[in-house]
């Protein structure tokens, strides 16, 4: 008899295991083994000193960046206030003054 738990999302009895996650062959749900259950984690996104960012937060930018496909740059030190979080490689939505909207990866500011 198999010990692996069943599907959390169609309680399937046929999951297996694939590296470090189990799968359902019947509605293709996967979830780590760490968390038998199939409860979710949130990611926690955090700053450039590892402070957990939210959404409205006021961060600093810690380094000059260059605006992509413009010769602006922001400059260290530029204040960037009511974040959004996103999901993706760029995880923070803002609107930065002189500038406009944008995306930056949060490993580039830090929180006020």
């Amino acid at each position: 008899m198999s010990s692996l738990p069943n599907c959390p999302q169609c309680n399937s009895a046929y999951t297996y295991e694939d590296m470090s996650l189990y799968v359902c062959p019947e509605c293709a749900h996967e979830w780590p083994q760490s968390m038998e259950d199939g409860t979710v984690h949130e990611n926690v996104i955090t700053d450039a000193n590892g402070n957990p960012l939210q959404d409205g937060d006021t961060v600093s930018v810690i380094k000059d960046l260059k605006v992509k496909g413009s010769s602006l740059v922001v400059k260290v030190g530029t204040k960037v206030k009511n974040i959004r979080l996103v999901d993706g490689d760029h995880d923070i939505d803002c609107k930065i003054d002189g500038i406009g909207a944008m995306k930056l990866k949060s490993e580039f500011v830090k929180k006020l």
